[in-house]
């Protein structure tokens, strides 16, 4: 019995520690060949190249609460580079003074379109409504507090305009708020996981999710998969698997930016990660269907690795509480065991390949952000501050989308925007 018991937990120890350290060389790899096959070859991100034809472009902005932000990012979006494009801003029943905003801008800015939603509907029900009012196939959607690059609309419209199947193209969110701790981390944590991961899954061949705050759709294929789903708590997540498992085509365009806000609180990431992985929890939940359809192996690889890492939050859980517990109970109750988290050996080489992940992703990003490298210090703390929180999240989440009422309405609540000079 005693063998047994420690078998199992070297095994467990083993998941814990090689699981993560297996996946940081796949993405590391799948970025590398994502550059040197796509990437490098392309001109600096102001300078796109020209294209064969210029499809409008209609811009869309859901506003919930937004009239501290509205103004800025509506005027920056009015700035896009672009031959023939409208904007249209979705205010969905906000209680601030965002419609006012928004209608005074429409005043003054012909290719503004201003929509009033009576009561708050969520983000969902605000994009879909912004698409059936929009005039032109090409949809490009950004957040209410985004500021978008004058030349994303260029590098995106490229992708759809070389394949018919291409549904989506997803861009490069970069972090704007770096005032403190929390913000310079979250920096680094958008090119060494975010951008990473989505140039190593395009090596690979499909992308998990599109980034909600800019991400530019085909109506038609939009039209196809019946929108964005409005109970669903990422709806980003969401459409990507609904667009994929009809058979269509998602794209990452690293050169199409976009400047955002993120919390600068613990209890506002918290929020915000416990959503992500609420939303994560949901789709995987909706699509455990396609195991059994060979026609979607394609997703396969995605579904497995997203689920190894919910089984992988719930092994440390599970470690940590035997671990813990053999302190509390009498000597000899438990089997002496080793501690999940105090580093040895094998910790060092983690925190190693950390490092050497983010100094490729800082390398990967540096010609679209300026400065990266004066944050590549302060992600010494990412193991230990988003490790537990995002680890924390998953647990937490997990339960809640299990037992959510299915067909609920997901709404949006203002999140915390961090601390801008």
């Amino acid at each position: 019995m005693l063998t047994l018991f420690t078998t199992i937990w070297d095994f467990l120890l083993g998941y814990v520690f090689y699981y993560p350290l297996l996946m940081s060389y796949l993405w590391m790899l799948g970025a590398a060949l994502y550059f040197y096959n796509r990437e490098r070859h392309d001109p600096p991100f102001n300078r796109p190249p020209l294209l064969a034809s210029y499809p409008p472009v209609s811009v869309l902005i859901p506003c919930y609460n937004e009239g501290d932000n509205a103004e800025e990012t509506v005027m920056q979006a009015l700035k896009l580079d672009y031959p023939e494009f409208e904007v249209i801003a979705i205010n969905d029943g906000s209680r601030d003074n965002t419609g006012a905003v928004l209608d005074r801008l429409a005043a003054q800015h012909p290719k503004l379109k201003v929509v009033h939603l009576a009561q708050n509907q969520g983000k969902a029900v605000a994009l879909t409504s912004g698409s059936l009012l929009a005039r032109h196939e090409i949809l490009l959607c950004i957040d209410g507090d985004a500021l978008l690059d004058p030349h994303a609309a260029d590098w995106m419209v490229r992708h759809f305009i070389e394949h018919p199947k291409v549904a989506a193209v997803t861009g490069n969110p970069r972090i704007r708020n770096r005032s403190t701790l929390l913000g310079r981390v979250q920096v680094g944590e958008f090119s060494s996981i975010v951008g990473m991961i989505k140039r190593a899954q395009m090596s690979y061949g499909r992308l998990f999710t599109v980034s909600g705050v800019i991400t530019a759709f085909r109506k038609s294929a939009m039209h196809d998969v019946g929108y964005w789903s409005s109970d669903m708590m990422t709806e980003d997540i969401d459409i990507s698997w609904k667009l994929q498992r009809r058979e269509w085509e998602i794209r990452f365009e690293p050169n199409a930016l976009v400047w955002i806000l993120m919390p600068e609180t613990v209890k506002g990431l918290w929020k915000q990660r416990l959503r992500w992985a609420q939303g994560g929890a949901q789709v995987l939940l909706k699509n455990a269907d396609i195991l059994g359809q060979p026609r979607l192996a394609s997703l396969w690889p995605l579904y497995i690795e997203y689920s190894l890492s919910v089984v992988w939050s719930y092994t440390m859980l599970m470690l940590l509480v035997v671990w813990i517990l053999d302190f509390i109970v009498p000597v000899g109750w438990l089997p002496m065991v080793d501690s999940p988290i105090v580093p040895e050996w094998n910790g060092v080489l983690l925190g190693a390949t950390c490092l050497l992940q983010f100094a490729l992703s800082k390398w990967l990003d540096s010609r679209y952000d300026q400065g990266l490298g004066r944050n590549y210090y302060w992600m010494i703390w990412y193991p230990l501050v988003f490790w537990v929180i995002n680890t924390a999240t998953t647990i937490a989440a997990f339960p809640k989308a299990v037992f959510r009422q299915r067909g609920q309405r997901a709404r949006w609540i203002s999140p915390d925007r961090g601390i801008r000079a």
